[in-house]
């Protein structure tokens, strides 16, 4: 793992570079994820630079002292700029709340972007009452919550469920509802014609956190936007169909 320090603490990110001339791309994780959910975007690298990072408090970054919501999410999009700027990357590719931070990054940052994937995401991340509850008291309710069929996966490999869960666990329960309370307070469906960026939304077909109507309304709102759907898969699409996921992107990205 590379490291870039900014506002004071270390934001750790994998970078995989094979020589190709295109330029990079910049992977975001969703709540109470990290970079390791993004193993198989390596496979891209042989095109352009892949970096995917942890956001702070996540896998080897250092945690930032912010409250849910807002300021949490201005704390990611620091995190992202500076792993953009020090790796080169000019396309992000967001999932759940990475999206979120890719979205507020295009909107309300300086960083020349050539484009964007927003994979199981929304303009809009309410989040169910009960999860939140259980977050707060029931941290390992919320987990296998997560976990049940259609959610984060459609009908996935034991050990992606046990990579995922792990991942969650390693954020730990604070961090992750952090997230959580974060995607739920954001909303920028009256903001989204301010993003002139090309961009891509995926979904997995059966995602039931982010389903696929999230993503046709960003297709439809988004001055330049289209939208993929990706057959048996739930919210971790990128990871239950890398290879179906890859060629969208893949696509995407060599029409830019």
């Amino acid at each position: 793992m590379d490291e870039v320090t900014h506002h004071g603490r270390t934001t750790a990110y994998r970078r995989s570079d094979r020589g190709g001339s295109e330029p990079g791309v910049l992977c975001v994780h969703g709540s109470g994820g990290s970079h390791a959910v993004w193993k198989s975007q390596f496979r891209l690298a042989d095109d352009r630079p892949v970096v995917a990072l942890d956001l702070s408090g996540h896998g080897e970054s250092d945690d930032v002292d912010a409250d849910a919501g807002y300021e949490s999410l201005s704390a990611y999009a620091d995190d992202v700029v500076a792993a953009a700027e020090e790796t080169g990357a000019r396309v992000l590719v967001g999932n759940s709340l990475g999206g979120a931070v890719a979205m507020t990054v295009a909107l309300e940052r300086d960083l020349p972007l050539d484009g964007l994937v927003l994979a199981g995401t929304g303009a809009k991340l309410t989040v169910l009452d009960d999860l939140l509850a259980w977050l707060s008291d029931d941290f390992d309710r919320a987990v296998e919550f997560l976990h049940k069929p259609d959610r984060l996966f459609h009908d996935p490999d034991e050990r992606y469920l046990d990579l995922s869960k792990e991942a969650m666990y390693d954020a730990g329960r604070a961090v992750t509802e952090r997230d959580f309370r974060t995607c739920h307070g954001f909303d920028v469906r009256d903001r989204l014609g301010e993003i002139d960026v090309p961009a891509l939304a995926v979904v997995g077909e059966h995602d039931k956190l982010t389903p696929p109507w999230y993503h046709e309304f960003l297709a439809e709102e988004m001055p330049d936007c289209d939208a993929v759907v990706v057959d048996d898969a739930a919210h971790l699409a990128m990871l239950e169909r890398p290879k179906a996921f890859n060629r969208a992107v893949s696509a995407f990205l060599d029409g830019l």
